[in-house]
């Protein structure tokens, strides 16, 4: 039997062949720790991170919330930074994790914020 690692690392890599940023459409991956979670606006052309964000922001950290509105306010806050850098719409990559829960949490709030996928 195969661990979660495993399989969740096959459906990474099966969603990662086919979703592809570029530099007018980057690729808005989402990583999931068990305590906190990270989102960075990826240009896969130039392999290089356009913004990022993280639950380990001084403003996030200091209040107390769930992991859950954390996660929407972290949604918020790349849709602010993308709309900054003049970027309106991205490709989502969940990066193998459901889409329920905090990752829907992530989408929700940056479509909110203005973001568009």
């Amino acid at each position: 039997m195969k661990s979660k690692l495993v399989q969740r690392q096959k459906i990474r890599f099966r969603i990662r062949k086919k979703v592809v940023g570029t530099s007018l459409k980057p690729r808005l991956s989402v990583f999931r720790s068990n305590a906190d979670i990270y989102v960075q606006l990826i240009d896969d052309s130039t392999s290089q991170t356009i913004a990022s964000a993280s639950s380990r922001q001084a403003d996030l950290v200091s209040q107390k919330l769930t992991k859950v509105e954390k996660s929407k306010l972290v949604g918020k806050s790349i849709a602010l930074k993308s709309l900054d850098l003049g970027i309106t719409s991205c490709v989502f990559d969940r990066g193998g994790n459901l889409y329920h829960g905090r990752i829907k949490a992530v989408a929700e709030g940056a479509r909110e914020g203005g973001l568009i996928f």
